[in-house]
């Protein structure tokens, strides 16, 4: 990935390319990461277990900043949120996205900054409003119109709000249609093309107890070019120039979103983080100089470009099926605690971890153990022919959109979390226990 500059001698082992720059593979096989073997947080965790490398983590939070030294990144917590992410985020600089009540009071009694924190969401209910109100947090983006008047009358006639209005700049930009959210046949945002944005905007100048201190746009997920960032500049410009000259207004704020994509296997592209800040810069002080406007501060959400890349998932394999010419090895997660191949075909490069095979390798289809034919993690890999019951697999860019979407399917009970970092590991977050499941079920 070329938003973390790779050594050139770990670069060249392109096996290793797409994990954390703390992962190492002596002779033996024996994976590390943050300098504490695989299988040990294996046997130590149980499987299957989410590993994030917490020195990853705060070295990419560094290089945004060092990438947009004059811009506010905000950490998107939808990507992954714990306490500990928190107060990581937290201490290298950055502010948070938060999209519910619940991930804003888990941030806010972490420590986190209220003011520092954007509230977003294409259906914020009353809870959430409330809650944001009353932890004090820092910006609500407005999606509908609606909104508007729902959150002036909950901010209250001596009260103030910062908010922002998320604008559809019609670009369709992602990895699947799925993650596209910069069109207009999505739910989210007001639509520039049709007038809804300037409508809604000069509502919200209606309301004495809402200011309005930019614009938001987001155009989808796994977004590898420049290009739709560029044209996004350029229209949302183009909509505060309008803004301008119908009621006089001057925007000090222009949120660009994030959608920065990785890769999930070796040589797949990821986007050029140096050449988008470069580019986006330009391409701003530009267009408000042609339409004669001060630049407004940037803000950029990155989130799976931050924790993806640093999590890594441990199954045990615990069975190897043949069937007619396929090979299947089927581990004991799956769907449940990660669901994105079945939504968006997303594809990983599993390896065999804890033991070197000298057996040729085969090509295989990593399933999960759910009742569900839409369950599998790994499609047409190349794994060790020898794989048996037993195996440990290693899943690299495991960190976002993994236990963030996880489910009670089959209540198998969600995986627990552990850092690492500096050769030492600890647990963030626990297995979702029978227990823990059972306290739910109040009904009878």
């Amino acid at each position: 990935m070329t938003t973390v500059h790779v050594p050139a001698a770990r670069a060249a082992r392109a096996d290793l390319s797409v994990w954390p720059a703390s992962t190492t593979d002596p002779a033996h096989g024996e994976l590390s990461v943050g300098g504490v073997p695989l299988t040990e947080l294996a046997d130590r965790f149980g499987t299957p277990v989410y590993v994030l490398d917490e020195a990853e983590v705060r070295e990419r939070c560094r290089t945004y900043r060092h990438a947009f030294p004059d811009a506010e990144i905000h950490y998107a917590a939808k990507a992954f949120l714990c306490r500990a992410m928190a107060h990581w985020v937290d201490e290298e600089g950055l502010g948070l996205d938060v999209c519910s009540a619940g991930e804003l009071e888990l941030a806010v009694t972490t420590g986190f900054p209220p003011e520092r924190i954007v509230l977003h969401g294409n259906a914020k209910s009353p809870r959430d409003l409330e809650t944001a109100l009353r932890l004090r947090v820092g910006r609500i983006v407005i999606d509908s119109p609606s909104e508007i008047a729902r959150l002036a009358a909950t901010v209250g006639p001596n009260g103030s709000q910062k908010v922002m209005v998320r604008v559809v700049p019609g670009i369709g930009a992602g990895g699947h249609e799925k993650i596209r959210t910069g069109t207009d046949d999505q739910k989210f945002g007001l639509s520039i093309s049709d007038g809804y944005a300037q409508h809604a905007i000069a509502r919200i100048l209606d309301q004495p107890q809402l200011r309005l201190t930019g614009l938001h746009c987001h155009l989808g997920s796994q977004i590898t070019g420049v290009k739709p960032y560029l044209v996004a500049v350029r229209r949302m410009v183009g909509l505060m120039l309008r803004l301008h000259e119908q009621h006089g207004l001057v925007l000090p704020e222009l949120d660009l979103g994030g959608g920065h994509g990785i890769a999930y296997r070796p040589g797949e592209p990821a986007l050029d983080l140096t050449a988008l800040a470069r580019r986006v810069r330009a391409e701003l002080s530009d267009a408000c100089a042609t339409a004669g406007l001060p630049v407004p501060r940037l803000i950029i959400e990155p989130g799976r470009a931050i924790a993806g890349p640093a999590g890594v998932a441990l199954y045990r394999v615990l069975a190897v099926k043949h069937t007619g010419e396929k090979v299947f090895v089927a581990v004991d997660g799956g769907m449940s605690d990660n669901p994105r191949p079945a939504l968006y075909g997303v594809r990983y490069a599993p390896v065999l971890a804890g033991r070197r095979s000298t057996a040729a390798p085969a090509r295989v289809t990593v399933v999960g153990r759910h009742c569900e034919a839409g369950d599998v993690l790994a499609a047409d890999v190349e794994l060790p022919g020898d794989v048996h019951p037993g195996d440990l697999l290693a899943v690299p860019v495991a960190g976002a959109y993994h236990l963030s979407m996880a489910s009670a399917y089959n209540l198998v009970g969600r995986p627990p979390v552990a850092a690492v970092r500096d050769g030492h590991a600890r647990l963030l977050v626990r297995r979702e226990s029978l227990a823990d499941i059972r306290s739910r079920d109040v009904g009878l």
